[in-house]
């Protein structure tokens, strides 16, 4: 076989992509080289991918003294699993039932689900609603309201629409009932789609830390690693980065309020980063698997 020959275009692309790379890769690696980094040090400036003079101070500013951060890491491990496995429930079975044709209410229920997307009833209602549910300071704040999704039903139901509706029929003919052909025609078909919305929901759970504060801060066993971070961010940046109750042996002039802001940003990040290489080959077929019919 005849070797291509690389050709200017073909160099021009590889600087290119190059550039992206580095432009993608710099932000990251600098905040990881300041979260490792001297306080001191890093308020010369000039720090870019590489700490200059390394150190844990910044991380032992954030864990000693902080003995609420173990169980609020398993409290939000716990609500991103079961958010995202009932999430994906709920909105596989809405998107199903709207992608079938003899679904009588199809129209109405996907318009008050569009509109939902445009209209909200507001920060206040919506407190007043869960303390009238009684879920204030309950594990189940973290997962009623966030079961259903309009953008994440609607990406499903259009990944289902792509179906052919050939196999759902012979499936019936054969005396499979509704249930049957959704749990074993349908979700075997749709993991690409599932996936990626699995990564939207574990992401917004994993990040989301004002539905703690507002509904569960009075429960210690319900708080969650995000809102102990924006705790301890919040305390650094008050204090100026110099003492805080607990940890001020650890302090002393090593950390300040932008160390500790990225070592938590790296915190906060790694866990999503380490998930995402296994759904990512999902990721993109997920989006556009559905998305061009023949």
């Amino acid at each position: 076989m005849k070797k291509k020959k690389f050709t200017a275009f073909d160099m021009v692309l590889l600087i290119f992509m190059l550039v992206v790379v580095v432009v993608t890769l710099y932000p990251f690696l600098n905040i990881l080289a300041i979260s490792f980094n001297d306080a001191t040090d890093t308020a010369r400036g000039g720090l870019h991918i590489f700490p200059r003079q390394f150190t844990w101070a910044n991380y032992e500013y954030i864990f000693n003294g902080n003995d609420r951060l173990l169980g609020a890491f398993g409290m939000s491990v716990l609500r991103t699993v079961v958010g995202t496995a009932t999430g994906i429930l709920a909105s596989t079975m809405l998107a199903y039932t709207l992608s079938r044709r003899d679904f009588v209410f199809n129209g109405p229920v996907s318009f008050i689900l569009v509109i939902t997307m445009f209209v909200s009833g507001g920060l206040i209602p919506e407190f007043l609603l869960i303390r009238e549910l009684g879920l204030m300071n309950n594990f189940l704040v973290y997962i009623l309201p966030m079961l259903l999704n309009a953008f994440n039903v609607i990406v499903i139901r259009s990944f289902m629409d792509g179906i052919p509706i050939a196999l759902t029929e012979s499936a019936k003919m054969d005396g499979a009932h509704d249930f049957t052909i959704f749990w074993k025609i349908i979700i075997p078909l749709s993991l690409p789609v599932i996936a990626t919305v699995s990564l939207f929901l574990a992401v917004g759970q994993w990040n989301n830390w004002f539905d703690t504060y507002l509904y569960a801060r009075a429960n210690e066993n319900l708080t969650t690693l995000q809102f102990e971070l924006m705790k301890i961010l919040d305390n650094t940046q008050m204090s100026g980065g110099d003492i805080t109750s607990g940890n001020a042996e650890y302090v002393a002039g090593r950390t300040n309020p932008q160390s500790i802001q990225m070592a938590i940003t790296i915190i906060a990040t790694v866990p999503i980063l380490m998930v995402y290489p296994f759904l990512q080959r999902y990721f993109v077929t997920g989006l556009t698997l559905g998305a061009v019919k023949s």
